[in-house]
């Protein structure tokens, strides 16, 4: 195809792609409004702010509680929006591709979301809560009281969840590149050492904290997940 026609294509995945967020973001919305059956938002807070030893958030300005449940609405929209956007991706790609790699792509679909949902729930049981218990328990409890602040407690949380199951791709990545004969296992493998302090630069930038223990926390599944890709690219060839 001519360049506007790829523009107009890729302008026809970026609105249906944009389209199922916005319909996520409502759908997440609803569900941290306080009309909800579900107090998403009272449930996070009980669980990783008081549960962890903090006490209530407290906003700081007048509009933070609504942008706060706005970017945990907007995480669950593209949590809900993600089988979407990576379809959208592929339908992208596809028209470049012979029918087999695209039948490829096609049966990776549904293990890009379940690793994305794996990620999610490592965040969710994993790193999120020893990041928060961390930042929690600094200071002394006699002198300092610990009441984070709204914005500043969901902005972390959303982060890191985001993070969390962006990170758990990796594996799938790999193989999917592999499969398609774009990656080389031996090369990936006589480059570890330099993927090792990749994933330390990586994991040390988008931590929120600067102590070693989160930083180890993200850096040990990164590089993990980079040897399960890299396993399973091998198996294939």
């Amino acid at each position: 195809m001519p360049l506007i026609e790829h523009l107009r294509e890729l302008r026809k995945r970026l609105t249906r792609a944009t389209l199922a967020v916005v319909i996520g973001l409502a759908v997440g919305f609803w569900l941290v409004s306080e009309t909800s059956p579900l107090p998403v938002i009272d449930y996070i807070i009980e669980r990783f702010v008081i549960g962890l030893g903090g006490t209530k958030l407290r906003p700081v300005g007048v509009a933070e509680t609504f942008t706060s449940y706005i970017s945990v609405a907007l995480l669950i929209g593209i949590v809900l929006a993600m089988p979407v956007i990576v379809y959208q991706l592929l339908r992208f790609v596809t028209p470049g591709l012979l029918p087999k790699e695209k039948r490829i792509l096609f049966l990776g679909l549904p293990f890009v979301v379940i690793c994305f949902v794996g990620g999610l729930l490592f965040g969710w049981f994993v790193t999120v809560p020893a990041a928060l218990r961390f930042l929690l328990s600094v200071g002394n409890p006699l002198y300092i009281e610990n009441t984070p602040s709204l914005e500043n407690f969901f902005a972390i949380f959303t982060r890191l969840m985001l993070l969390n199951g962006i990170l758990f791709e990796m594996p799938v990545i790999i193989f999917l590149l592999a499969r398609l004969g774009v990656l080389q296992p031996h090369v990936m493998g006589r480059y570890r050492r330099y993927i090792i302090l990749l994933v330390v630069i990586i994991s040390a930038i988008v931590t929120p904290t600067g102590d070693p223990v989160n930083l180890m926390l993200i850096a040990i599944p990164m590089y993990l997940l980079y040897e399960l890709g890299l396993l399973l690219a091998r198996l294939i060839r």
